[in-house]
């Protein structure tokens, strides 16, 4: 029996001496993810841009309705001078009227770490809240373009 299990062991150990991949194997795996990275890679980050403009028409609209409020405790939007920062603190002259906060926290900065722009009167209504998009310069196309109200 003694030689019957040294040739089971002989033959055990000679399995697991040939067991694992090749190195064709693992070159052909490394070029599958590779394939899938360069297919994916560029969707995912696609997606990530999309979003960033997401959030900023969302901030916009958080502000616009913000701004509503303000005017109709005041009477009128704060002026350029003022900016978004109006929606924060009391102004000297309104004082008795303002019934803010207006924002929960400090105003954000755009997606991208640039601030909004606030102008009254605006191009095209009351107001006009921009953000410059991902470059932080007027203008631009795609991820670059200017978001407003």
């Amino acid at each position: 029996m003694r030689e019957v299990k040294n040739s089971d062991n002989k033959n055990l150990q000679s399995k697991t001496k040939h067991e694992g991949f090749t190195l064709l194997e693992l070159l052909v795996v490394i070029v599958i993810i590779g394939l899938l990275a360069a297919y994916v890679g560029p969707k995912y980050f696609s997606q990530l841009g999309k979003s960033e403009v997401t959030i900023a028409k969302a901030q916009i609209e958080a502000f616009e309705k913000s701004l509503d409020t303000y005017r109709l405790d005041l009477g009128h939007y704060p002026n350029s001078e003022e900016g978004l920062g109006a929606l924060l603190s009391a102004p000297a002259a309104n004082a008795a009227k303002w019934n803010g906060p207006y924002l929960k926290k400090a105003v954000p900065p755009d997606p991208w770490g640039h601030p909004y722009i606030y102008r009254s009167p605006g191009a095209k209504s009351d107001f006009e809240i921009v953000s410059f998009g991902r470059d932080g310069q007027p203008g631009g196309s795609g991820e670059d373009a200017d978001i407003s109200n």
